[in-house]
This record gives C-alpha cells, structure tokens and sequence, in this order.
C-alpha cells in the first residue's frame, strides 16, 4: 500500500479508503497464524485463552472452547444480523455462528476467498435483504493474498494466476491482473536480496491488488445499497507477511498489520494517522462499544470462579483524538501453526522495546509446509546448504536456533538483531517487561505461564491461587 510507503504495488482502493479513515501505524496482531489469530479477532480472547491453540482445518483440528461468547454470539443476542464471506477457518459452528455465511465450509475456498466477483455478488445478496432498521455486522474475509503453492500449485505460488483468463485457470471478470517485474519489487529488510525472493514477492503483489479491487468492490456494493453512510468500515489483516521473520514468529514482520477505521460520525480524523499501540485484541471492544453492546464475561472452564475478561480496548476514542500514552504494550501468544510446529512464544511489545519468551528454546523453530515449498525459502535452504552467498541478515542456523528470551531496543535495532537479554545495562527493562508479561498471561490464564521451567498448580489447594512449582534443574 501507498499508505504504508510501497509505491511500486498498486492498491487504488485501499490508498482511496485510507483518505477517508484513521490509519494506525501501530498495529499488531496477538498470535502470527490464521486460526488463531481469527479467533482473536472474533472473541477478544487471545488464542491460549479462547482455546484456538493452531489451525482449524484438516489434521490440525484445534478448536475455540465450546463456552467461548464470540463476537458473532454476543451480536446474535442483540437482535444484531452477522454475516460472513470468505475464509473462516475457526469453529466449533456453535461458538461462530453466523445468520449468513459463505465459508470455505459451504463453498470452494478460492470462490470465496479469492473471486472477487463471486464475493461482490455475496455481499450484494446479504444487503439486499438487510432491514434498514436492524444493525447488521458483516465479516468479509478475503484469502488474498495467502500462499497457495502448498495446497494449488497450479494456479501459483500465491493463486496469482487463479482467474487471470489463461487457459485452465478461468475467469474473474472484475479482475484485470497486474503484473510487475521481479526487478520492480521492494525486498523488505527481513527477506534475502534474491531474484527468487522477488520474483517470489512480485507474485503476491499481483494478489494484492486482486485484494484491493476486491475492497473496492464490496465498498461499492455498500454505497449502492445505502448503507456507507452509516456504517463503521475496520480493514486489517490476521497476521504477517508469509515470508522469513513473518508469519509464525513474533518478530515485527510476523506481528505488525495494516488496519485503517473509517467512521461516519467521526469524520475530523479522516486521512490521518495514529500511532497509538493497537491490538486486534481491540477489535471486539470497538465493535461492541459501536453497537452499545455490553460483553458478556463467561468462565472457559466450568470448574473456574474468575470470569474471562477482555484485555483490548475500544478504538473509537481515537477517532476523536491521539491519546497521551505512557508506555502502553500489546501482548502476543503463539503456541502452535500446524499441528506438529509445537513452538510457543509471548512477547510484549512497547514503542521502545520488545521482549519474546521463546518457550520452546531447546527445540530448532519450525516451518510451515507452506512456507517450505515457497521459492524464498528454497532459496535460502540451497545456497546455504550448497554454501553460496545470501544476501540475508541473517544465517538460517540462528534462524532455527533462538535463546529462550529476546530482548531488542526497537529504538536503536528496528531490525531485532541484537538481543540485549543478557546485557547488565538491559536488566532493569528486562525484569521490568517480564513482569508485566507475566501479569498479562495470569490474567489470560495462560496454561503455559510456568513454562518451561515449572509446572502451574492452578487446582485443588492452588484454585483460588495460582502457583508455580519448579523443576528440578538438571543443569546445575
């Protein structure tokens, strides 16, 4: 997008959508994967919280507890109408209920999450009967621009060719594709100076601006229908780039996410920018605090007396001004993507510095099935096995190897290269993040909170006080 500084990927319509909202260039996802961090967004609760531990679909199979009051849920009581198009990829279907949805539970995935025309004509249909009294909450999910070589090789690395009119690959009539050149691209610090990497890069360009057409187009469907004017518009994505340092870590470019708020009543802050440290742990706040809808607290667990809170906060106060803030963080907890990537992290980020709790330390990071068979990391795999240059910041060993805490001084290393955990001139800011990390997590019930050195007794005599009980260490 222009508005984040790419001038080479063409986004009209979101570069169009962002003059008419609140740009927030401080905003991080809670969890870098697609289920979990959809579960977040639809209950407020991080993953390790709501129970959505790794992805939802096939073999991976893990699922938000069946008590969880989601967002959908808690509308439905409200008289409030919930729609969704696209990529779901949370359940069970009792916890997300949707009054009309066109899912890849219901539909091909690439119909839904990357026709656009197909998903034009789906928000058309769920407007047309919408009750101009009645509040209505719609979740359009789009699958660009997700990588797609792993599951449809034939259609590309990242389904740019899906619909582009050649032969064997259809036809998406509002689509007329955009094609850059691999020596075009902006290479992001955090990806290897390759031509595989860009021309990697140069692929999800072109569904980007399928993506962006398609935001274009449901923003049309919503002006024609009349209800433009009078509707909160939230644009973000669920988590980061699928490339090295992105998605499944918790590095910047894992976290960080565009997200733009256009308001009907708040209109002083359009075209502007904000940067106010922003969770999607916010979304449900925000949207319920738009609707006046209260959250219902519920216990995750039968056997529990404290009640689940929500720990984001509402976003409409900054569409009326820029908040002093003081030190304020946001929180992130991964634990699985796949179900064999065991790999759990928690970090909390401030404006200055960053601290990740890398649990599973002793184990090398792993890799989605994804991401392996991409052209960028390929490319790594192979020159460094064959031991070729690479134009990368880092060597793919201290990829894999990772110490059990990071700690980056974002001001002087935006690059998180140098850990300063063990630094004495560090300590005082490291146990200082540590406790509020560790806070964060009591709240959230987090079952890894001992982790990896104790065990939680949070049952029997400990019910009512949570404990850590250490281990034994072996390496004394």
């Amino acid at each position: 997008m222009r508005s984040y500084l790419n001038k080479i990927c063409q986004t009209p319509n979101l570069d169009k959508l962002a003059k008419e909202s609140l740009l927030f260039n401080n905003a991080y996802t809670s969890v870098s994967s697609c289920s979990p961090s959809r579960s977040a967004i639809l209950t407020g609760l991080p993953s390790h919280q709501n129970g959505m531990y790794g992805l939802h679909h096939g073999i991976h199979h893990f699922n938000s507890f069946d008590d969880v009051q989601s967002l959908p849920k808690i509308l439905k009581r409200n008289n409030i109408r919930t729609g969704i198009i696209g990529k779901k990829h949370v359940g069970p279907s009792d916890v997300y209920p949707f009054d009309f949805a066109h899912t890849e539970e219901n539909n091909s995935i690439l119909q839904v999450g990357r026709n656009i025309t197909y998903i034009k004509l789906l928000v058309r249909e769920f407007l047309s009967v919408q009750n101009k009294t009645q509040p209505f909450f719609l979740y359009v999910a789009f699958h660009d621009p997700h990588r797609c070589g792993h599951t449809h090789p034939e259609y590309g690395n990242f389904c740019e060719k899906f619909g582009n009119g050649d032969v064997g690959m259809g036809t998406i009539p509002d689509w007329n594709p955009i094609y850059y050149q691999w020596e075009q691209v902006k290479v992001p610090y955090y990806v290897q100076n390759t031509e595989a990497a860009r021309r990697d890069i140069a692929a999800q360009y072109t569904t980007i601006s399928r993506l962006d057409k398609g935001v274009g187009l449901v923003l049309e469907e919503l002006k024609n229908a009349g209800f433009k004017d009078n509707t909160l518009i939230i644009y973000t994505s669920d988590n980061g780039i699928p490339f090295p340092n992105g998605r499944t870590n918790l590095y910047d470019p894992g976290m960080a996410e565009p997200m733009m708020i256009s308001s009907p009543i708040h209109g002083h802050r359009k075209n502007s920018v904000t940067y106010s440290m922003t969770s999607l742990l916010d979304i449900v706040p925000t949207i319920l605090d738009w609707f006046n809808v209260t959250y219902m607290d519920y216990s995750s667990n039968s056997n529990e007396v404290s009640s689940s809170q929500l720990t984001g906060k509402s976003l409409l106060p900054l569409l009326l001004e820029e908040p002093i803030e003081n030190n304020t963080a946001i929180f992130a907890s991964q634990t699985h993507h796949e179900v064999t990537m065991y790999y759990p992290m928690r970090t909390i980020r401030t404006k200055r510095h960053k601290l990740i709790h890398n649990i599973n330390y002793r184990m090398p990071f792993p890799i989605d099935q994804d991401f392996y068979v991409s052209p960028t990391f390929q490319d790594i795999l192979n020159r460094t096995k064959t031991h070729q240059p690479l134009p990368w910041y880092k060597t793919l060993k201290k990829y894999y190897q990772r110490p059990e805490w990071e700690l980056y001084d974002l001001k002087y290393d935006p690059e998180e290269l140098n850990n300063i955990a063990s630094k004495s001139s560090a300590k005082s800011i490291f146990i200082e993040l540590q406790e509020r990390l560790y806070n964060w997590l009591k709240i959230t019930r987090d079952p890894w909170l001992c982790a990896p050195n104790g065990v939680l007794e949070d049952a029997g005599h400990n019910k009512h006080n949570a404990q850590c009980m250490p281990l034994d260490n072996f390496d004394d």
